[in-house]
């Protein structure tokens, strides 16, 4: 097997979304373009983050290796003219603003889209579980016309997801902020 040149070594074990992220933006900015960066996560939701925000920001996501629960990421730094704006996107929801509609009756499309795990252990009553790393593939499912409010665990992959439908056409697509981390309202879960 050929052995991949890696110039720098980030290790995010044990860290949850958004620090692999994070921590993988601030080692891009002290790289220089073409080196290669290797992020080591424990966090599944690693897989389809860094994906995502390679994509997003201009550098190249090389490929994962998962080798006993640790999961491998290869990223090339882009040329600087090839690298692009992090853009948020604009459209948000407080927690409180979701829990007063469903309070009120209102019926809304909540979509969830941290791993299933984090799911079963706990979500927003009536959210519908589609992971960020299958999302593009099961948006076939989704009606354009409706409106939908999307959580994660704290507003960065639902983010990311949001950016996805607007991208697809979905003009009525809500971020939920801060996210699961800081629901304090009523939940369901699988696991009792």
């Amino acid at each position: 097997m050929t052995t991949l040149q890696v110039n720098r070594l980030l290790e995010c074990e044990g860290l949850a979304c958004p620090l692999p992220v994070v921590r993988t933006k601030k080692a891009m900015d002290e790289m220089n373009a073409g080196e290669v960066l290797e992020v080591r996560a424990t966090d599944k939701g690693s897989i389809a983050d860094l994906k995502s925000w390679s994509s997003r920001t201009g550098h190249q996501y090389l490929g994962l290796k998962e080798d006993n629960g640790v999961f491998h990421h290869f990223i090339r730094k882009a040329e600087l003219a090839d690298t692009k704006a992090e853009k948020k996107y604009p459209h948000t929801a407080t927690n409180e603003e979701v829990h007063k509609k469903i309070s009120s009756g209102d019926a809304i499309q909540i979509i969830d889209v941290r791993e299933p795990a984090e799911y079963a252990f706990g979500r927003i009553p009536g959210a519908i579980s589609i992971p960020l790393g299958q999302f593009e593939e099961k948006l076939t499912g989704l009606d354009p016309s409706k409106s939908y409010y999307v959580v994660c665990r704290t507003g960065n992959r639902s983010d990311m997801a949001c950016q996805i439908l607007s991208d697809k056409g979905f003009q009525n697509v809500k971020n939920v902020t801060p996210g699961m981390t800081e629901w304090s309202y009523d939940q369901e879960q699988d696991l009792k």
